[in-house]
């Protein structure tokens, strides 16, 4: 699969996936997996390539939180807004991180180095309140862990 050309690679994806039953979610995912986000302008391609309307792709893509149509900053932190993590502080952590970050979720912060993303249950319930930062996992974090974390991301 081809990176370097973002088209080519959401045509090959789409030919891996078009005979699949069900294919929209999974090709969202494979797509978000090679590019980091959902190009808004893909939406008419994969509309044709699976035979839906564009209607149909894009209220996929805006109902489901996981998905970007931007592409994210150099690390993504999630943080969980889940009721077992709410319970131990994760509203808390996550105010901090925007205050820290100077971006609200869903954004990217000035430098670019960080998008700071809710996420709804990373299975840490028992470790609360809990973290991703890309594939890593952080559990019972916190507020001068995570205030420790960010520092390191922006730095880097």
């Amino acid at each position: 699969m081809n990176k370097s050309d973002p088209q080519q690679l959401i045509q090959e994806l789409i030919g891996l996936h078009a005979t699949q039953q069900g294919a929209l979610l999974p090709l969202l995912h494979a797509i978000q997996d090679q590019l980091g986000f959902i190009p808004p302008d893909a939406v008419g391609e994969i509309a044709t390539g699976l035979n839906l309307s564009r209607a149909e792709v894009h209220g996929v893509i805006t109902y489901y939180h996981f998905f970007r149509t931007t592409a994210p900053g150099k690390h993504v932190v999630q943080i969980c807004r889940a009721e077992a993590c709410q319970a131990c502080g994760a509203d808390a952590l996550l105010a901090l991180a925007e205050k820290t970050l100077g971006c609200a979720v869903h954004e990217t912060n000035a430098k670019g180095s960080v998008t700071l993303e809710p996420v709804y249950c990373l299975g840490l319930c028992a470790s609360s309140p809990a973290m991703q930062v890309d594939d890593t996992l952080h559990a019972r974090v916190s507020a001068d862990r995570l205030t420790k974390i960010l520092s390191q991301l922006e730095a880097a």
